[in-house]
């Protein structure tokens, strides 16, 4: 698992409210597609989870 929580120094304390992506964004929950994506046309169904 890459920095889940923003990374940091040494033992860093966690830091941050919700997990991160090493790049910074969320990554549990947040819809990260974009909104005008060419495909959108072509997904019908979400798959189920």
């Amino acid at each position: 698992v890459d920095h889940p929580h923003g990374g940091g120094e040494g033992r860093a304390p966690i830091g941050r409210k919700k997990p991160t992506t090493p790049w910074g964004y969320p990554a549990l929950g947040r819809r990260s597609r974009k909104r005008n994506k060419y495909s959108d046309s072509l997904i019908l169904r979400r798959r189920s989870k």
